[in-house]
C-alpha cells in the first residue's frame, strides 16, 4: 500500500480505527474522518505507522458538503484517492433489542441518513478524485441480508448501504464491494464479538490483493477471506 491514499469514514473508534492503523502500517497515507474530533485526535496520537501517515479531518457523512471537502483534501494530499472505506455508522438503542415495530421515527430517519445516505454520499463525493485502479469498500453485516429479530431500522439501513454498493458497482468501472467482518466488538454491538484489530487485515486484503473482479458488486465475508488467504 506504499504511496496509496485511503479515506476511511467512521474512523475514530472500532473497525474504522483498526482499519486506519492497518492501512498506515502497510504504508498508505490514510485520511481518517469522523464526527468525533476528540476521538480523531486520540487516534492520530495513538497510531505510529511504519511507513505510512495519518491525516484526520472532522466530517459528518450526513452532510454532503463535509464529505466533499474531505475528498478534496484527500485528493490534494495524495494526488488522487486509491481506496475508500465507507465505514461510518450508527445504531440507536441496545444491539439486538430494537424491534422494528417499536422503532421511533427519529431513529429510523437517522439510521437511513447515516448508514444508507452516508454511504451514498461517501462514494459519490469520492468519484471525481478516484485513481483508475481505486477500490471502494462498504462495511456491513449479515443482518442486512438475513432478517433477525431486534435489529429494526439498523438492519434496514445496512441493506440500503449494500444496495447502494451494488448499484455503484453496476454503474462504475471501479470495484465496489461490501465487506462483512461478522460480529465485531464495538459500541454498535455492545462490545460483543471479535476484536476490531483481528478483522482489519480483511479490509487490507480487500483493498489490495483480493481479485477486484471477484469482489465487484459482491460481499466479502469471513469465509471468503479465509479461503482467499490460505
Amino acid at each position: 500500500m506504499h504511496g496509496e491514499t485511503a479515506v476511511v469514514t467512521g474512523a475514530s473508534r472500532g473497525i474504522g480505527a483498526a482499519v486506519v492503523r492497518e492501512f498506515a502500517d502497510a504504508g498508505a497515507h490514510v485520511v481518517a474522518c469522523a464526527r468525533d474530533a476528540d476521538g480523531l485526535d486520540d487516534l492520530a496520537a495513538a497510531v505510529e505507522p511504519t511507513d505510512g501517515a495519518v491525516t484526520t479531518q472532522r466530517a459528518d457523512v450526513r452532510d454532503e458538503f463535509d464529505v466533499e471537502r474531505l475528498m478534496e483534501a484527500a485528493a490534494r494530499e495524495g494526488g488522487g484517492i486509491d481506496i475508500v472505506v465507507a465505514n461510518a455508522g450508527v445504531y440507536h438503542g441496545p444491539a439486538g433489542e430494537t424491534s422494528l415495530a417499536s422503532e421511533s421515527y427519529a431513529a429510523f430517519d437517522d439510521h437511513l441518513r447515516t448508514n444508507g445516505r452516508g454511504t451514498f454520499t461517501t462514494i459519490r463525493e469520492a468519484l471525481p478524485h478516484l485513481s483508475p485502479h481505486a477500490r471502494l469498500l462498504v462495511t456491513s453485516g449479515g443482518v442486512a441480508r438475513e432478517a433477525k429479530p431486534g435489529y429494526g431500522s439498523y438492519a434496514v439501513s445496512k441493506a440500503t448501504a449494500e444496495a447502494i454498493a451494488r448499484g455503484f458497482a453496476a454503474d462504475l468501472d471501479h470495484s465496489v464491494s461490501v465487506v462483512d467482518p461478522g460480529v465485531v466488538a464495538t459500541e454498535l454491538t455492545g462490545g460483543t464479538g471479535r476484536d476490531p484489530a483481528d478483522v482489519a487485515p480483511m479490509f487490507r486484503w480487500a483493498a489490495t490483493d483480493a481479485p477486484a473482479d471477484d469482489l465487484d458488486g459482491g460481499v466479502l465475508d469471513l469465509k471468503a477471506w479465509k479461503r482467499g488467504t490460505r
